[in-house]
């Protein structure tokens, strides 16, 4: 399993995903599920994901190939799209139809084939966008009212993210938030795991503003995580019944 958060603010996006993939308790993997599609300065879009492997990645092999064919055009490529929108609406029809050939392809098997994904980003002179894209291709946005999305284990980091993230939200303590957000996801489902892969885009900016990966280990991460325990602990001693 994996878990993905998106939150689109005021001063910018901010995306945080895993990288465990599980196939049974002895067969634990590392995969990357943060993609970017950019051209700096003018556009740039985020893709997470969650779910089966065999779609997400079948299908980010084909956006990458539509956008190397010769005839590509704004209703192929993601990088050629003139909406956020319009590009949603590609990935959304690409993973469909992956989905759909792979789960037929797996049927005699009984197997599941599935996947959903989270796709930021904005071009210049458009607004930044936020987009939870499902299995059979449609999708929701995020509002003022539900400024961020996630996707995979989400029930264990979303308590944080309801109580303190508002569009108004600086993209420092966005970050803090995600973060903490993981870390109660790391610490409550073994299927979520390091390293984590964090990425801001500043508002306007059509760019990758800061791109992290944070290992096993990390003395940050760590700290964050220590003070955040402690943090609670303290306040639940504060609590009266």
């Amino acid at each position: 399993m994996t878990y993905c958060v998106g939150l689109k603010l005021n001063a910018g996006l901010v995306m945080l995903s895993d990288t465990r993939t599980n196939a049974g308790l002895d067969n634990i993997s590392c995969y990357r599920k943060m993609f970017f599609f950019e051209n700096p300065g003018e556009r740039v879009i985020v893709v997470m994901t969650a779910g089966s492997l065999s779609v997400t990645q079948t299908t980010l092999a084909r956006l990458q190939e539509a956008i190397a064919d010769d005839m590509a055009d704004e209703t192929t490529s993601v990088l050629l799209a003139p909406t956020l929108l319009r590009a949603a609406t590609i990935i959304g029809d690409t993973l469909s139809r992956t989905r759909r050939e792979i789960a037929e392809q797996c049927r005699d098997l009984r197997q599941q084939a599935s996947a959903s994904m989270i796709v930021a980003g904005q071009r210049k002179g458009g607004e930044q966008r936020l987009f939870l894209i499902y299995p059979e291709g449609n999708f929701i946005e995020a509002t003022e009212d539900t400024p961020f999305l996630q996707i995979g284990e989400h029930k264990y980091g979303k308590p944080i993210l309801d109580r303190v993230v508002t569009p108004a939200t600086s993209l420092a303590d966005a970050q803090k938030a995600v973060l903490l957000s993981m870390d109660s996801t790391l610490r409550s489902n073994l299927s979520v795991g390091m390293p984590l892969d964090l990425a801001v885009i500043e508002r306007d900016a059509c760019r990758i503003s800061q791109h992290r990966r944070i290992r096993e280990g990390d003395p940050d991460f760590m700290q964050m995580s220590a003070a955040w325990s402690a943090a609670l602990r303290d306040s639940f001693g504060k609590v009266t019944i």
